[in-house]
């Protein structure tokens, strides 16, 4: 396994540990969140985007059983977005759009969606099925990710350049 991975398992561990350890002492999970709710955003979907690129990586590996951990992360990273997108939090450093507070409704209902998926990518995973893994997980990053990223997040700025150079179609 690659230096990389291992550290993105730790980490990605730890954070279900403290999540798992806060909600069995009663303690609130919002004690990790910091007073800027964009950089913790920015913080959770960091995490989100690496806990994603390890489940692609030990689904590559062959290594189906262990997506279902990476899966379990993603959805307990769902509970917590909502909550990070507070009124008012659109900054410069954010690549949030207006939208999401003028779409509310839809921007939650993604988000759940995106939870929703999670969890079926982790209970696929954990049925050690190879094939139905692959194919929830080929989906997943349309189906899950792409719901909330396309309405309601500023593309990164190589996907606005491959969108400004690719001709409408019709």
């Amino acid at each position: 396994m690659k230096p990389t991975h291992v550290r993105t398992g730790v980490v990605l561990g730890s954070l279900v540990a403290l999540a798992l350890a806060s909600s069995a002492t009663g303690q609130s999970p919002t004690k990790i969140w910091t007073s800027d709710v964009v950089a913790d955003r920015q913080r959770l979907m960091k995490l989100n985007g690496a806990s994603w690129a390890d489940a692609q990586a030990k689904l590559k590996a062959g290594n189906v059983e262990a997506v279902a951990v990476n899966a379990e992360t993603m959805a307990l990273i769902a509970t917590q977005i909502v909550a990070l997108f507070p009124e008012g939090s659109l900054t410069d450093k954010s690549k949030a759009k207006p939208e999401i507070w003028q779409k509310w409704p839809e921007f939650e209902a993604a988000v759940k969606n995106y939870g929703v998926q999670a969890e079926k990518l982790r209970d696929v995973a954990r049925s050690k099925d190879q094939a139905a893994t692959e194919a929830v997980a080929k989906e997943f990053g349309r189906q899950a990710c792409g719901t909330c990223h396309q309405p309601f997040r500023v593309p990164p700025p190589q996907q606005q350049q491959q969108q400004q150079q690719t001709p409408p179609t019709r």
